[in-house]
């Protein structure tokens, strides 16, 4: 991403940063090669590595197109073949009962690879991708699957003071939110959520006791939040700060946050604006919900991987009625729906308990009929694995 960059290495300037170091240990395998240095000994197995380049790559919200996508491609083969010893741990410590897919490595593995060191302790991460031990491994995993779940309280906490800043936030073009005693290590995850929920980029900012701010942001796309971190760095009111369109990281002086602010709302409001009004809900089949089943969600998944900047299929069915509907965990709804030709489905919207989305299918009378539209996945935990539907949307059909 340098500006003096040839256009040939411009056209990887998507890749995070596992895949730059794989294609530098890549050319200097290459060098030594040339040089004679395997004459006598064997080279590195680098594809063997391309798990790891996957995990980084997904967990990184590296855009899927061009190289990125066929290291992930690639990688979750390798992944499947469960030849890191350390990687094989964290996949039963995450309970995955199947060969991982793209949306593991950004929601089952890379959070719990990060939880040593969202908790001051950085070096279980590394130690569980480089020991040959297998009990060593798995101790290291259950380690890990335990600090992610304190992760998850310190995550739900932050959230929930963020989302009551939100408020004061409603004329930004960007959401930049800050306090102190936040946990540094959940600021990126509770930048997505916010994101989420407003539609718009969001920093989070964690102040430490010195009155610097360690910020996480994400964007929503057509929005490149690191071109403008880089400006805002550029023009004085960063330490230090970069990053790519959909995430960014910044370090900044507490003093300086409103000024930042207010450098971003009027470096992207117009952009801003114009994502948001442009939002639509680009389809791309219509099913019977009897044609929701495992055989056509395989055939999508045949397209894969899927990720930021190479989604995953969008589907519509219906008309169906709801025959259940109630909240499951903490804020997810979960609705059982059947069509008029037998088939029943289930669907299930993540956090939208108290977005319209969820306040409307909770409020519904059973049997009212609608037009159901998201992602079709694999249920794989009961005996037999069966179709369900994340929902991103809904209309009524009456």
């Amino acid at each position: 991403n340098r500006l003096d960059e040839s256009d040939a290495g411009a056209e990887h300037g998507h890749l995070a940063a596992v895949g730059m170091a794989f294609l530098l240990g890549a050319a200097l395998v290459r060098t030594l090669r040339n040089q004679g240095f395997f004459t006598n000994r064997a080279e590195p197995k680098l594809l063997e590595l391309l798990d790891i380049v996957a995990l980084g790559t997904v967990a990184d919200v590296a855009q899927l197109r061009g190289l990125n996508r066929a290291f992930v491609a690639q990688g979750l083969k390798v992944l499947a073949g469960r030849q890191n010893i350390g990687l094989s741990a964290l996949i039963d410590a995450s309970r995955l009962k199947r060969a991982p897919i793209c949306s593991d490595l950004g929601f089952a593995l890379g959070p719990r690879i990060n939880a040593g060191g969202r908790v001051g302790k950085s070096d279980l991460g590394v130690r569980l991708l480089i020991t040959q031990d297998p009990e060593e491994a798995q101790s290291i995993a259950a380690e890990l699957d335990h600090f992610n779940q304190e992760r998850r309280a310190i995550e739900a906490h932050v959230l929930e003071e963020a989302d009551a800043m939100c408020a004061s936030q409603q004329n930004q073009a960007v959401a930049v939110l800050s306090s102190k005693g936040w946990h540094p290590g959940v600021i990126g995850i509770v930048a997505g959520r916010i994101k989420e929920k407003l539609n718009r980029p969001a920093i989070i900012i964690a102040v430490d006791e010195d009155g610097i701010g360690k910020g996480s942001g994400r964007s929503i796309s057509g929005i490149d939040l690191g071109a403008a971190i880089i400006a805002a760095k550029e023009s004085g009111l960063l330490v230090a700060g970069g990053g790519h369109a959909m995430a960014a990281g910044i370090t900044i002086e507490a003093e300086k946050v409103d000024a930042f602010s207010e450098f971003l709302n009027d470096r992207l409001a117009d952009s801003v604006g114009k994502a948001q009004d442009g939002k639509a809900l680009l389809l791309d089949a219509l099913l019977s919900p009897k044609g929701v089943n495992p055989l056509i969600v395989e055939a999508m998944d045949g397209a894969g991987p899927y990720g930021m900047g190479w989604p995953a299929p969008r589907i519509v069915t219906g008309p169906v009625r709801i025959i259940k509907c109630d909240i499951v965990g903490t804020d997810h709804v979960r609705m059982i729906v059947g069509g008029d030709d037998g088939a029943s489905i289930k669907t299930i919207a993540f956090r939208a308990a108290e977005s319209d989305l969820g306040q409307a299918l909770l409020s519904a009378p059973r049997g009212r009929k609608l037009w159901i539209a998201g992602r079709a996945k694999i249920d794989d935990w009961g005996s037999r694995p069966s179709a369900e539907i994340h929902l991103e949307d809904a209309a009524w059909a009456d």
